[in-house]
């Protein structure tokens, strides 16, 4: 599948197949978050790979109890190792470090005919003990992976126009 295909495919999946994901697969998904860029090439970050159905399911209620969290085969859990690093822009390095890492989950996986669902609602302190994370890390996102068993709705999205400006910032 080519890049532009898998973007166009890639969406939030929310109910998955009672089926394995194949380690070969996994592994190319994992080998797409490990040559994702980071700030200065540290790879501050490390990826919990959880097949355990009970540990998944502690996941699921640590993620405000949104069951197709444990639904899925695999829930992979983006995790930073350096919180403190602020870049020059005055953004924490690690927030955007990781969103682009678990983005290239995202569309790896939709290029393996996977599906995936970014989770952002968790409870930080439950999901660092389920996963035995020190305090001192932060668990960026939960993503469930795994074969969809819905059909996709169309993506809505704005036009261009709306969200592109051109030499400065209009409104």
């Amino acid at each position: 599948m080519d890049l532009m295909d898998a973007i166009k495919e890639r969406r939030s999946v929310r109910a998955y197949q009672d089926r394995d994901v194949a380690a070969d697969k996994l592994e190319r998904v994992l080998e797409a978050a490990r040559l994702a860029p980071s700030a200065s090439n540290r790879q501050m970050w490390k990826f919990v790979v959880v097949r355990d159905p009970d540990r998944r399911r502690l996941l699921a209620e640590a993620a405000n109890g949104q069951s197709f969290v444990a639904q899925a085969p695999v829930v992979i859990a983006g995790v930073a190792l350096r919180t403190g690093h602020v870049m020059s822009c005055e953004v924490p390095s690690y927030a955007v470090d990781l969103s682009i890492a678990m983005e290239h989950i995202a569309l790896a996986a939709a290029a393996e005919g996977l599906g995936t669902c970014w989770i952002g609602a968790f409870s930080q302190p439950k999901a660092r003990e389920i996963l035995g994370v020190p305090d001192h890390y932060k668990i960026v996102a939960l993503m469930p992976l795994g074969y969809p068993a819905d059909s996709p709705r169309p993506k809505v999205r704005k036009p261009l126009d709306d969200i592109v400006c051109y030499e400065g910032f209009s409104e």
